[in-house]
């Protein structure tokens, strides 16, 4: 139910989204929309590190409080002081209303500690610390069914109520003008981006089956680009790829989150499993092929991009997400995935844009 605050009085806000890459990108629309509607309203962002390039540069965002995962290597006393003095600069922040956009303790933790007069996040059901229902004075409701993961974090407005229109709700990425010069004067004028690769590998399909659509566009003339992130493991997987399709230009490992975005909009198409460049497409509004597997598209899948095309096979399991069948480590709905399927959204797309 919407409990309604006066934003008027609300002065300084901290949001907290303390997840993965994608997640981050998922709650930007909470930024611009909070921004655009109260000009006069100081939002800082509380983050993993890590994850600072989904969101820096975003016009909304007054400051970043920064979490370090390495702190939880750390001696228990040097990871108590680090987390401290975090949570200090909370105290001391001053803010008004706090937003928990996960439904982990640590955002509650901070919710707490600022003493905000208004704090939002998830019902967490008996789940995590003891007394976490009472960080907050709003609570988001969880959907039954399955809904796309940026509505579900602008639940946390609508329970404030503020109801956010579709035009409001597009996801904002930003690449420097230096970074975009840069991407552009190393690749070819027109290209198809290949990101097959995932932090976690049970999202992606077999080398062959991608090196296979590689191969049907390099066939009709098409420059290809792979790209991965600095993990080993998917680096190793896309020399396989490149292997396979002699002539394909891989940057795996390369490149940074900021380069990856410039590399999608310039590109012309770009065909990836579940993973970061999927949500980058979405806020560049560029055309993509998606291929799910275990995961839900319905959760996960593109936003608000018209240009954009789920592939994934009819099997009565799916979304499972478990780590492989039975463990395994490999998703025999993408094992099975027959390179046809792919091919055949490779040439619905040739018509319109290759």
């Amino acid at each position: 139910m919407s409990q309604a605050i006066d934003f008027a009085k609300i002065k300084r806000v901290l949001v907290a989204k303390l997840r993965h890459h994608g997640d981050v990108l998922f709650s930007s629309p909470v930024f611009s929309i909070l921004s655009e509607r109260f000009p006069h309203l100081e939002i800082d962002a509380y983050l993993y590190k890590e994850t600072l390039p989904m969101l820096e540069g975003h016009p909304g965002i007054a400051d970043f409080l920064l979490y370090e995962k390495s702190w939880k290597k750390l001696p228990f006393f040097k990871r108590y002081l680090q987390e401290m003095k975090l949570l200090r600069k909370i105290r001391r922040g001053g803010y008004d209303l706090v937003i928990n956009l996960t439904e982990g303790d640590r955002g509650a933790i901070a919710a707490k500690v600022s003493r905000a007069r208004y704090a939002v996040g998830f019902d967490p059901r008996g789940d995590g610390m003891k007394g976490k229902k009472k960080c907050y004075t709003h609570l988001i409701q969880h959907t039954p069914k399955p809904r796309h993961t940026v509505e579900k974090q602008l639940d946390a407005l609508r329970c404030l109520g503020l109801f956010p229109t579709p035009k409001e709700r597009d996801l904002f990425f930003h690449i420097p003008e230096k970074v975009t010069e840069g991407v552009s004067q190393r690749l070819p004028e027109n290209f198809v981006l290949f990101h097959p690769v995932s932090r976690w590998m049970f999202k992606t399909l077999p080398p062959e089956t991608m090196a296979a659509a590689i191969r049907y566009l390099q066939e009709r003339g098409e420059k290809v680009v792979l790209t991965a992130s600095p993990d080993p493991i998917e680096i190793a997987m896309n020399q396989r790829i490149a292997k396979l399709s002699p002539g394909v230009i891989d940057l795996s490992g390369k490149i940074s989150l900021k380069k990856l975005g410039a590399i999608i909009a310039k590109s012309r198409l770009l065909v990836t499993v579940d993973s970061v460049p999927l949500h980058l497409a979405s806020a560049l509004k560029k055309p993509v092929i998606a291929l799910f597997g275990p995961t839900c598209d319905q959760n996960w899948g593109p936003y608000r991009n018209p240009a954009a095309r789920v592939i994934r096979m009819p099997v009565s399991c799916r979304p499972c997400y478990q780590p492989g069948c039975g463990g395994s480590g490999k998703s025999d709905c993408l094992e099975i995935l027959p390179v046809s399927k792919i091919i055949e959204a490779l040439h619905t797309f040739s018509e319109e844009l290759l």
